[in-house]
């Protein structure tokens, strides 16, 4: 694997699925529908088969678990390209964009400043009920949804003033990278800092617990979100895609 491809292993790593299967070097995951990392195949390295098999074993795997087939696979790579050229399409459709940037953070020197206000910040080994709150968006909340931002070792980054959570983060190990993921800031308290001191908080829980690395993945539409992490120093490691077959071209092989 290449860089790019080694990095998009140990991001899906830190964001567990409920089912993962290998297909070579693929991977193939399930999590009912809880985001389209954590349900579709990552496509990264050699399938172990020639691409069409691999394909159908994506649409196999799929059906039988009640999701559409989705591959995840780094832009403008032999696999993308190979992928495309087999008939699927981008995922237009999927909703929290199917173009994302990863960023990543070599070093965790910047200073940031604490948020204005009463704000109380803190990153525990346990989700507090308010930090599920925000998390966890409109029609997310679902058993699959907490296992899988509660898989492997994690940090629950929470900024509350007094007994409101006002903001929330996730930081997940894996070897020396932490993953963030997760920001959110309730909409009443927006532009007081309180993004930038999660940041801060969770990089330093990742640096005491042996990251020296941070990486991210954002959406390329997300224009505030890429402005704040440029800000705090995160810069474009690569982009993936996600990509789905075109209508009719991918049924279900074991039927």
């Amino acid at each position: 694997m290449n860089a790019p491809e080694r990095l998009e292993t140990t991001c899906s790593r830190a964001w567990p699925p409920l089912v993962e299967e290998p297909l070579g070097e693929w991977c193939l995951r399930w999590a009912d529908g809880f985001t389209g990392r954590a349900n579709s195949a990552l496509a990264v390295g050699d399938p172990g088969r020639p691409l069409g098999d691999a394909l159908t074993a994506v649409c196999d795997f799929a059906h039988g678990r009640g999701i559409t087939p989705m591959v995840q696979v780094v832009r403008d790579s032999p696999n993308e390209r190979a992928i495309a050229a087999a008939g699927w399409r981008p995922a237009t459709h999927h909703g929290a964009g199917h173009e994302v940037a990863v960023l990543t953070k070599r070093h965790f020197h910047v200073k940031v400043p604490p948020p204005g206000g009463h704000f109380h910040v803190k990153v525990p080994d346990e989700p507090t009920p308010g930090w599920w709150g925000l998390a966890l968006r409109p029609g997310e909340d679902s058993a699959a949804a907490r296992q899988v931002l509660a898989g492997g070792k994690v940090g629950y980054g929470v900024a509350a003033e007094g007994a409101v959570t006002t903001a929330v983060v996730r930081g997940a190990l894996v070897d020396d990278w932490l993953h963030v993921g997760r920001l959110e800031v309730g909409p009443a308290f927006r532009r007081r800092g309180l993004a930038s001191a999660l940041m801060g908080a969770v990089q330093a829980w990742g640096a005491e617990h042996g990251a020296g690395h941070a990486v991210l993945q954002v959406a390329e539409g997300n224009s505030g979100a890429l402005a704040l992490y440029a800000g705090l120093g995160y810069a474009l490691h690569h982009r993936y895609r996600y990509w789905v077959p075109a209508p009719g071209s991918c049924e279900d092989s074991t039927s």
